[in-house]
């Protein structure tokens, strides 16, 4: 049999056999031909002919039989020059020697996972042999083995014998490595500072991957508009490189601003104000407002980096938020101190101290205030391939606070709040999702417990179908006032079926309760994503199954990352 007729122009391949990749081969060494006159296309025939056997002889096949004819077109320029090509037998793989010497025979991570094909008995392909070579080559550059080089190069192919044979010997050499790091004058800030970005030590093993973390980290810092690193082999001495790195300070402050929607909040508006450098040690200050209907806040924060200033860092914040969701009300003023410190084991760790005072009224029910001195530990961890739209990953996190009516608080708590989410992606466009929240309050006397430290479910991101912060405890006149305790998970299916679009199936349960027995609500629906530029937009329908608790057709709407 022939394989599907393929037009590359006014010349048509055909294939005789099942071979798609042989036909693409010939058509893509043949390139595009038009304009062209029957009598022109068979004086152009033999060149076609040998263009299409260097394409199958890229693959292995080097006895191809090709017999060519051109149709007459209704006019000159529409005829055809026809390729009928009997593959043959290929060439396959007699033997492949790989052989590495100097320093890098000794690096596992050189000689370890280098390309399978070409391997003894497969198809003799140019383009798998061509790979491997690139390989060595590559991979000795990356890992600083710049005086290497291939001393024996060969690929011996014999048509008759249909039999083709690999040798390569790569001589490495010795191994570069990085210097001391040099900054030149005029970034303005302390040398200190710049030098903690540095998480090498000098006389390290040369890698690339530690001078492309080094550039990232600089420009991750917000410090600086451009970053220069010259860590160039030509400048070594005795197989030392000198790092000397070249910086752009930014523009010293920002403001940004957005608008957003999501059926919890209704419209909203965010404004950042950040001043990126207050002095030569790194100080960094801002602050944020968000402005909607039934919530809105402003804080203000101070930061000082630590070593590495990447991930550690003492912050001092102070802020100021009024809610009135259903029938709460809320005025919140909390002043407070954070140390973030990244462990060796990737996790965040951040130890707080807050001064809370909070005044609240739900309505038909309690009016209060409270005063609280929390210390607080929280553990989080992060873990995506991909910062915007993550085809696997997971987020772990865990936040421990507490006051005693000995330290400065009107009551004693206990708050503990721990969530997990995960993402995996099956066969490329099969994603599932899942999501768990577990916390508690313990106390001596919950009423006294302040609303932003109660337990609240429904909405957008908790159990859909239900009303945003609806599901908890009520009152003897119906109002939701907050649990003790809460328990939801989500399980979440997406199909991709477009480019930047999918849709969703998903089943929520969970409350807000204060016995750990009591029922739990249950929500289920379908929806569809779209991945912007800023992140996902969720569109859902769901439907709340537990009418007692609130239950309905609801629209939620909302955006920002899945894990």
């Amino acid at each position: 049999m022939w394989s599907s007729t393929g037009l590359a122009q006014q010349v048509e391949v055909r294939v005789k056999g099942d071979y798609p990749g042989l036909k693409e081969n010939a058509e893509a060494f043949i390139g595009e031909v038009e304009g062209r006159s029957a009598g022109n296309l068979r004086r152009y025939a033999s060149t076609a002919v040998g263009q299409a056997s260097k394409g199958l002889r890229a693959l292995g096949y080097y006895s191809p039989v090709v017999d060519w004819q051109v149709e007459e077109g209704d006019s000159e320029e529409t005829a055809r020059l026809i390729l009928e090509i009997t593959p043959g037998d290929p060439v396959r793989i007699k033997s492949r020697i790989v052989e590495i010497r100097g320093a890098a025979a000794t690096d596992s991570r050189f000689t370890d996972n280098l390309p399978v094909h070409p391997a003894e008995g497969d198809v003799l392909n140019h383009g798998d042999y061509s790979n491997l070579r690139n390989t060595l080559q590559t991979r000795a550059r990356r890992r600083g083995y710049f005086d290497g080089r291939l001393v024996t190069r060969s690929l011996e192919v014999d048509p008759e014998a249909l039999e083709a044979n690999i040798t390569l010997v790569f001589e490495s050499g010795d191994r570069y490595r990085l210097g001391a790091v040099t900054f030149e004058e005029g970034h303005w800030f302390e040398t200190d500072l710049l030098h903690d970005f540095v998480t090498f030590e000098p006389g390290i093993p040369y890698h690339a991957d530690e001078i492309a973390k080094l550039n990232s980290d600089l420009l991750s810092s917000g410090y600086f508009s451009g970053v220069d690193i010259d860590a160039s082999p030509s400048s070594a001495e005795d197989g030392v490189i000198p790092v000397r790195i070249s910086l752009t300070r930014r523009d010293g402050r920002s403001i940004s601003t957005g608008l957003g929607f999501s059926t919890d909040v209704g419209p909203r508006f965010r404004a950042t104000w950040r001043e990126h450098w207050i002095n030569p040690m790194g100080h960094t200050r801002g602050a944020e407002t968000e402005l909607s209907e039934p919530r809105q806040n402003l804080s203000t924060w101070y930061e000082l980096p630590l070593d590495p200033p990447m991930t550690d860092l003492i912050r001092f914040t102070a802020g100021y938020q009024r809610e009135d969701i259903e029938n709460i009300e809320s005025e919140l003023l909390t002043f407070g101190q954070q140390w973030q410190h990244q462990l060796d084991n990737e996790w965040l760790q951040v130890l707080s101290l807050n001064w809370e005072g909070e005044r609240f009224n739900i309505i038909g029910d309690e009016q209060g205030t409270s005063t609280l001195l929390l210390p607080g530990l929280g553990y989080s961890k992060l873990h995506v391939n991909s910062p915007l739209d993550p085809s696997k990953g997971y987020r772990l996190q865990i936040n421990v606070t507490g006051s005693h009516r000995a330290a400065l608080s009107s009551v004693d708590i206990l708050h503990v709040n721990a969530i997990a989410k995960g993402l995996f992606t099956f066969a490329g466009k099969h994603r599932f999702l899942s999501r768990l929240q577990i916390g508690g309050v313990g106390t001596n006397r919950f009423e006294d417990v302040p609303p932003s430290l109660r337990f609240f479910a429904g909405g957008d991101q908790s159990v859909r179908g239900y009303g945003y912060q609806t599901l908890s405890p009520e009152n003897e006149n119906g109002v939701p006032v907050g649990g003790r305790y809460t328990l939801v998970g989500s399980a979440e299916y997406q199909y991709q079926f477009a480019q930047k679009w999918r849709v969703a199936l998903f089943a929520d349960h969970g409350n807000a309760v204060n016995d750990l027995f009591d029922p739990l609500a249950s929500g289920v629906g379908a929806g569809i994503r779209w991945i912007s530029p800023l992140g996902p937009l969720r569109l859902d329908l769901a439907k709340g199954l537990n009418p007692e608790f609130g239950g309905e057709w609801r629209v939620h709407f909302s955006m920002g990352p899945e894990l």
